[in-house]
């Protein structure tokens, strides 16, 4: 992936320079090849990147544009892609976080309280689907959090609190790439709850990790 981190890290310069702003069209891509010093493929393969995570937006027979996103969105984009082609440690967390996860969640589903079920219940019902995808990430991280804490084993949630503070980025911006993001989230939080609340400990485990799933599977297709 050596080169087209090159050319991710050629465009992301672009951007920094204000050569590239929001809503500009490219230039042509033999133009744009040659400016920057690359290769069309690797240019390509740059271009099909950032697309993936709509850094960019390829129109058929329009051109490719640079999305309407902040500038500073559009160099957090830049800079994930760039990890994630240099470095496959982050889908190893995922499916680090895909065990042990579900197993926490499990174990809460036995141990759990009424009064945490009920802050779990508020802490879903509060967040709406107008929501930032920023208050969402937050609320996911704190709503885990809360049932791996209610699993009885500190040394397991300690674990899965580091595993997902190097996560963030991805949940962030998963919930920018895909459609109805919100919706989905709050509805698999919410039918979790409702299995935690009947301490069915099984479906529990089946809810978690089709949710942390998810996600994974979002990264392992962005990493094709």
């Amino acid at each position: 992936m050596a080169l087209t981190d090159d050319a991710i890290g050629k465009i992301r310069a672009m951007i920094v320079a204000g050569d590239l702003l929001p809503g500009q069209r490219l230039p042509p891509e033999k133009q744009l090849s040659e400016s920057l010093g690359l290769s069309r493929g690797s240019l390509r393969e740059a271009v099909k990147a950032l697309a993936l995570i709509r850094v960019l937006d390829v129109r058929r027979g329009d051109g490719t544009y640079v999305t309407t996103l902040e500038p500073s969105l559009l160099l957090e984009a830049v800079s994930f892609v760039m990890d994630m082609h240099q470095d496959d440690s982050l889908l190893e967390v995922f499916q680090v976080r895909r065990i042990l996860e579900p197993a926490a969640a499990a174990l809460a589903a036995t141990n759990i309280d009424e009064t945490t079920i009920q802050a779990l219940r508020e802490m879903v019902d509060v967040i709406g689907t107008d929501t930032t995808i920023e208050n969402l990430v937050a609320h996911d991280l704190a709503f885990h959090a809360r049932i791996s804490a209610a699993s009885g084993n500190d040394y397991l949630s300690s674990m899965l609190d580091a595993l997902s503070s190097q996560t963030v980025r991805a949940r962030v911006w998963r919930g920018l790439t895909q459609e109805k993001s919100v919706a989905r989230t709050l509805d698999e939080h919410h039918a979790i709850v409702d299995a935690l609340g009947r301490h069915d400990a099984e479906l529990v485990h089946a809810l978690v990790t089709v949710h942390v799933s998810g996600i994974e599977n979002w990264l392992r297709r962005s990493l094709v």
